[in-house]
């Protein structure tokens, strides 16, 4: 077909995938978050992709197409490790702590720049736009999903616990690209610490004594920026 190999990994549609179009992505996944989505333009892409002009436009009308095919696709990658991470059935607050655990490894790896969902909407602010509607949807999510686990432990609280928890994470993915990452991982795990005790307590007449330590939690590997090639 034109020279462009496919393959049938990677959609779970039972349709083929372009292997050129995995490459646009993938290069364009390491280029939008090293560098930023509006200064890498559509010759520089196609050069490090290794296809052509006429290939890049057969799979994206536009630059911003891809851009929110990457968005979407770092959101489908998340959407599926939690879902991994939540099938185990383990308690609430274990997959929080680990989520939490998760995003402090992040912070404080080579290469890190921030979270790409973050940055992507301050490169599109207009909220009409494609890039921020895809942004916007991803943390929809995000805010249910985490609010649905606080409902596990504390019924009433669950909406304020949700958006703490999110505001907590959001602080400190930027903390961690613009000061000490140690620290904005540490501050991150005493902040999910602590909400997760003061909702815990709340909705429990009878509260167990604090033990002082915690188990190593899992990991689901919750990951807003693209893996190095």
């Amino acid at each position: 077909m034109g020279g462009m190999a496919e393959t049938d990994i990677g959609t779970g549609t039972g349709r083929r995938v372009s292997a050129a179009r995995e490459r646009l992505l993938s290069t364009a996944g390491q280029l939008f978050y090293a560098e930023g989505i509006h200064t890498v333009g559509v010759d520089r892409l196609v050069a490090e992709a290794k296809v052509t002009n006429a290939t890049f436009y057969r799979h994206f009308r536009s630059k911003d197409d891809l851009a929110v095919a990457h968005i979407e696709g770092v959101d489908r990658a998340i959407r599926a490790q939690i879902a991994s991470l939540t099938a185990a059935r383990p308690p609430a607050d274990a997959i929080l702590r680990g989520i939490g655990a998760s995003l402090v490894d992040q912070i404080r790896s080579p290469g890190y720049r921030g979270c790409a969902f973050l940055n992507a909407a301050a490169e599109f602010p207009d909220p009409t736009h494609p890039v921020h509607r895809a942004v916007v949807a991803h943390r929809d999510w995000f805010l249910r999903t985490i609010t649905a686990l606080f409902a596990e432990i504390t019924v009433a609280q669950s909406d304020h616990a949700g958006r703490h928890f999110v505001m907590l994470r959001d602080g400190a993915m930027s903390a961690g690209y613009l000061g000490d990452p140690a620290l904005a991982g540490e501050t991150l795990l005493r902040g999910i610490d602590g909400l997760l005790r003061i909702h815990a307590t709340r909705d429990d007449p009878d509260p167990p004594a604090p033990t002082p330590t915690h188990p190593r939690p899992p990991r689901p590997d919750i990951d807003c920026s693209p893996p190095a090639l």
